[in-house]
């Protein structure tokens, strides 16, 4: 990006996060660098993304607060909900995108500026071109999909069903790999935010008729019919393709969460209690002292093992929607997995 852009883009993002408390001090200077790293890019379309996930998770954490607060417990012992969010967090959601732009930096400026002349912001992305794009979005569609999911799928009137379990029992809201159709449509609702976003701004190689000439061959053919140009149909395809994977980012999150990661309740009043900052819930300790009245243990695990926790199950699965994505790419565009690297 430009830095004319860039300096007061980012400047602005941690205003906004700031002024409204989103982020903890240590999570806005993570932030502040994250921001920094995708706008090192040449391309504005990865900050744009950075932006999108943002401003689409700080909206639905909002929505209906007070509600979800109700819905769950702190460990803290304190009301549920989320407050602002940590460095951990940050980085759990952001650092494999982070990972992934630097890459690819590191190949547009080995492509273009050993030219004479050359810039690393010029060319455009190919049909079946690097595999590294792919990365970078499945990351975002996979966590936007997995924070739309989670912060409105808890509103829905039906109870979760946990997704690991072989009948699917119900589960109390807020319960690691519960699920819900409303969490579910919001994922996909979250994946599309990101699809939409990467084709606005992405700079494909257009379909072009060369001059003199009436029709289409070679370079210049759109993706499907074996070119590197992209089409309206190249465009839609990748559209679908990004909010279907990222969907299935949110379902695989619920798998590894409720698999890994173990959900604590309260025995007294069956709520799930949340880890501050998406940290583990001690199970002992003085906070978990014995109930006076039967002396049972106050919180106990509702499903799951402990593991993961929050964060580390984020970043697993934004990993693995990552390299995913990159795989089948790979695969059908007949790219070796190696030119990651190259």
């Amino acid at each position: 990006m430009h830095p004319y852009v860039a300096v007061p883009a980012n400047i602005a993002l941690i205003w906004r996060a700031y002024s409204r408390k989103s982020l903890t001090p240590l999570g806005l200077a993570v932030a502040a660098l994250t921001g920094v790293v995708h706008s090192l890019h040449p391309w504005s379309v990865f900050f744009a993304l950075l932006v999108v996930f943002f401003l689409g998770g700080t909206a639905v954490t909002k929505v209906k607060h007070d509600v979800k607060a109700r819905l769950t417990l702190s460990s803290s012992g304190l009301s549920g909900g989320e407050g602002p969010r940590t460095h951990v967090q940050v980085l759990a959601n952001s650092v494999v995108a982070s990972v992934l732009i630097l890459l690819h930096y590191r190949q547009l400026l080995s492509r273009h500026l050993s030219d004479k002349g050359g810039n690393a912001s010029r060319g455009c992305w190919p049909y079946g071109g690097d595999l590294l794009v792919v990365g970078i979005i499945s990351n975002y569609a996979a966590v936007a999909a997995d924070t739309f999911s989670s912060e409105l799928g808890i509103l829905s009137k039906s109870k979760p069903r946990l997704i690991t379990s072989w009948n699917l029992r119900q589960v109390p809201p807020g319960t690691n790999g519960g699920v819900t159709l409303l969490g579910l449509m919001a994922g996909i609702l979250g994946a599309l935010t990101i699809a939409l976003t990467s084709t606005i701004l992405l700079p494909f190689c257009p379909v072009e008729v060369p001059p003199n000439s009436g029709k289409l061959f070679g370079e210049h053919r759109p993706g499907l019919e074996g070119g590197s140009g992209w089409g309206w149909r190249e465009k839609a395809l990748f559209t679908l393709v990004i909010t279907f994977w990222g969907g299935l980012g949110s379902i695989l999150d619920s798998f590894l969460g409720g698999w890994l990661q173990a959900s604590v309740i309260d025995a007294r009043t069956g709520k799930v209690i949340e880890g501050t900052g998406g940290k583990k819930v001690p199970i002992n300790g003085d906070p978990l002292a014995k109930s006076k009245q039967d002396g049972q243990a106050s919180r106990q695990i509702e499903s799951g093992f402990e593991v993961l926790d929050n964060n580390a199950v984020n970043i697993a699965m934004a990993l693995l929607m990552s390299i995913g994505g990159m795989l089948i790419a790979s695969y059908i565009w007949e790219i070796p997995f190696s030119t990651l690297i190259i």
